[in-house]
């Protein structure tokens, strides 16, 4: 693909003072870069942010860090200390996740930055929230997925919990603080006051389960891990030609009973259609469990699906108009352009050296 995704400039003109490392707080502050912010990466002059060196991958730190400026400073110095609290003047956002206390004893607390800018938006994500009982505890994604529930109620019924991949524990809470800061700063326009913002990792990823709130309100139980597709049929089916994601998800709903009868001609049994045993998707969960002997009637793609590769196998369900998603890899990436430089950040000292757009 040869197109380059222009940045549409929402934000343009808001500076924003950035402290994050790893991941949960650094995609929070690339997203406000995305959409026009002038973002000034603070980072240490001993090998640069934890990002860049601790996985000894420098993709994982181009993923999370791109369309940032980079300034190296030693924030343990009372030089560097001294520059970042003039930044702070210029800043409309000052973000940071480092470990719960660790900026407050390098004497950027929110009190000392408000005082220096009361108009700021001062913004912090930790792992979890002020007043809980592991509010000194530290956090990592997984950590986040499994103390947020998500692993509780992924995987199968009967099986082990499972972490999901995409990371919705780091990156999923630095976009609900992007959203919190635009959030924020709209507010700022009618007020003219800064705010303090905290989002916990933990809270972030509960946000994100809400569907298994609703069964235990339904309920009155924890919800069970959830299976691919619990409407049947419905799940995930192996295609040509058979390597580790050669797979195609196939749903269908029970808001739309059209969706059985679609499917039903699409793989040639339409003598299904009008069968009382499945005409209803209670009448079909109730099959479903009855065992082996009627199980494969609800699974009827699962042998054709191996007869087509997943892109053909997923063209004739959605011409059908029936549900489906490969589920094959995503390899191709955007590239977006770097914010306009104007030098208004620049700043050149023995603990300040600008390393340059990234």
């Amino acid at each position: 693909m040869g197109v380059t995704p222009v940045s549409p400039g929402y934000l343009a003109g808001i500076r924003v003072l950035d402290l994050t490392q790893f991941e949960a707080g650094t995609t929070c502050t690339e997203a406000l870069a995305w959409i026009g912010a002038d973002i000034a990466k603070v980072e240490n002059p001993k090998g640069g942010e934890a990002g860049r060196t601790g996985f000894g991958d420098a993709y994982y730190f181009m993923m999370y860090n791109a369309n940032k400026r980079s300034v190296t400073i030693n924030l343990k110095s009372d030089r560097g200390l001294a520059l970042v609290k003039e930044m702070v003047k210029k800043a409309d956002v000052f973000t940071e996740n480092f470990a719960p206390g660790a900026v407050e004893r390098l004497g950027l607390g929110y009190d000392v930055v408000s005082a220096i800018n009361p108009s700021i938006i001062y913004a912090q994500v930790k792992g979890f929230g002020d007043g809980s009982p592991y509010e000194k505890g530290l956090s990592f994604d997984p950590i986040a997925q499994a103390a947020g529930g998500a692993m509780s109620i992924t995987g199968e019924r009967d099986g082990r919990p499972v972490k999901p991949g995409p990371t919705i524990g780091d990156t999923g809470t630095g976009m609900l603080m992007a959203f919190s800061i635009v959030s924020a700063l709209f507010d700022r326009v009618h007020t003219g006051k800064g705010r303090r913002l905290q989002v916990a990792m933990q809270d972030s990823v509960m946000h994100h389960s809400c569907g298994g709130f609703i069964t235990q309100a339904r309920t009155g139980k924890a919800a069970p891990r959830r299976p691919p597709a619990n409407n049947p049929p419905g799940g995930i089916y192996p295609c040509k030609p058979g390597g580790p994601n050669d797979y195609v998800y196939l749903m269908t709903s029970r808001a739309n009973p059209e969706h059985w009868p679609r499917l039903s001609k699409l793989i040639g049994r339409e003598d299904l259609i009008g069968d009382a045993r499945y005409d209803t998707p209670d009448a079909r969960i109730k099959m479903r469990g009855r065992g082996r002997r009627d199980r494969h009637l609800l699974d009827p793609p699962a042998h054709e699906a191996r007869g087509d590769g997943a892109a053909e196998r997923g063209r004739r369900p959605s011409q059908c108009g029936t549900r489906y998603a490969g589920a094959g890899r995503r390899t191709q990436l955007p590239r977006a352009g770097h914010p306009a430089d104007d030098g208004a950040w620049r700043t050149h000292d023995d603990d300040a050296d600008l390393a340059g757009a990234l």
